[in-house]
């Protein structure tokens, strides 16, 4: 099992895809923030009323704004990613030689979940630390205990948008296809935000985490936010069996 772990964390760190989507997830999130807040500083009226919350010049805003971004880039970013990791073995026909290791393809597939955990783990720190740091560069001062509290927040948020991002391991399986994959990362985008508008609020798996980030953890419960890590894990789950009980004749 570490030897599979090993081998799936080379693949990753070796890749275009990981690299670029790392880059575009942190350094997207500080390109966002960035423009909207020179955008309000400006006083640009149509930013102003677009940006609502994000709109405070000051760790508020900031951090309304880094929610609103990291609930659809974090989705994405993460699933594109596993998409990639689990839909290119069936792209490039690299599936067949993973029957001939001494390793069942259902630890493979888990070796995979533990790299792409890893790697949720210190994308999401590093996209907490560059907009801590950038708060601190554009002036609004040292972080008060709740502007700590929310920044842990936001981290979670990532780490759960990740999360909700598990199903396309389980569609890229399914459908042996790569763009399949991709199309249900969007596809979940969509759903969250349709969820969210629709008001189906904290009960919604893929909406939960955006919805208790943005309000500061008062409009969703502990139970309700749980939904979003056991749907996590039932897919991981489904995942490894799908990958358990394939077969080359499909």
């Amino acid at each position: 099992m570490t030897a599979a772990i090993r081998v799936e964390a080379l693949k990753l760190t070796r890749s275009p895809v990981g690299v670029i989507a790392t880059l575009a997830i942190v350094l997207g999130m500080i390109a966002l923030l960035g423009g909207i807040t020179l955008g309000v500083a400006s006083g640009n009226p149509e930013l102003i009323a677009q940006a609502g919350p994000a709109a405070a010049l000051d760790w508020n805003g900031l951090l309304a704004g880094a929610a609103q971004i990291t609930a659809v880039v974090g989705i994405l970013g993460f699933g594109i990613v596993l998409a990639w990791m689990f839909g290119r073995e069936f792209t490039d026909g690299t599936i067949a030689g993973l029957f001939g290791l001494p390793i069942t393809r259902g630890r493979i597939a888990l070796a995979k979940l533990v790299v792409y955990a890893v790697w949720v783990t210190l994308v999401s720190g590093a996209l907490t630390l560059s907009v801590l740091v950038l708060g601190l560069l554009v002036g609004h001062g040292p972080p008060a205990a709740e502007t700590w509290a929310a920044l842990g927040r936001l981290c979670m948020l990532a780490m759960l948008s990740a999360g909700i991002a598990v199903p396309v391991a389980w569609i890229a399986t399914l459908t042996r296809s790569l763009l399949a994959a991709v199309g249900s990362t969007i596809a979940l985008v969509a759903m969250a935000q349709v969820g969210a508008l629709a008001g189906a609020g904290g009960w919604l798996p893929l909406a939960a985490p955006a919805l208790w980030a943005m309000s500061d953890g008062t409009d969703v419960t502990t139970i309700q936010l749980a939904l979003t890590g056991i749907l996590a894990l039932a897919f991981a789950a489904f995942t490894c069996l799908a990958w358990k009980r394939l077969q080359l004749d499909r």
